[in-house]
C-alpha cells in the first residue's frame, strides 16, 4: 500500500486505521481462500493490533498466516512491514466467525 496523504492522521505519519484496514483486508482475503467445505462467507468478531512503529511515506505491506482453521472460526496473524526501511510497523491478530447458508 502506498503511503499518501489520504491516509495520514493529522499528525503527519500514517494512521493507524490504515494499517488495521489493510492487516483486515489481508486476513480476510486469506479466510476466504481457506473457507472449509460448505461456509459461505465470515465475519471478523475480534480483532487486535499492536502498533511498534509507523510511517510517513514509501510503501507498507502486509502477511497474513492462518493460525487456526476451525470449521467455526479462524485466526489469523499479519504483520504490517515498511518496505523499504525493513521494519514491522504492526503486529495483527483477529478471529473469523465463518458463516453457513441456513438449511
Amino acid at each position: 500500500m502506498p503511503v499518501t496523504a489520504q491516509l495520514m492522521a493529522a499528525n503527519g505519519y500514517l494512521h493507524a486505521g490504515s494499517v488495521v484496514s489493510l492487516a483486515d483486508t489481508c486476513a480476510g482475503f486469506g479466510c476466504i481462500a481457506h473457507l472449509p467445505t460448505g461456509a459461505s462467507s465470515f465475519t471478523t468478531v475480534e480483532l487486535k493490533t499492536n502498533f511498534l512503529g509507523t510511517a510517513r511515506d514509501g510503501l507498507v505491506q502486509c502477511t497474513a498466516r492462518l493460525v487456526h482453521g476451525g470449521r467455526t472460526t479462524q485466526v489469523w496473524d499479519a504483520t504490517v512491514r515498511h518496505r523499504e526501511m525493513g521494519k514491522t510497523i504492526a503486529l495483527f491478530r483477529c478471529t473469523q466467525l465463518l458463516l453457513y447458508a441456513a438449511a
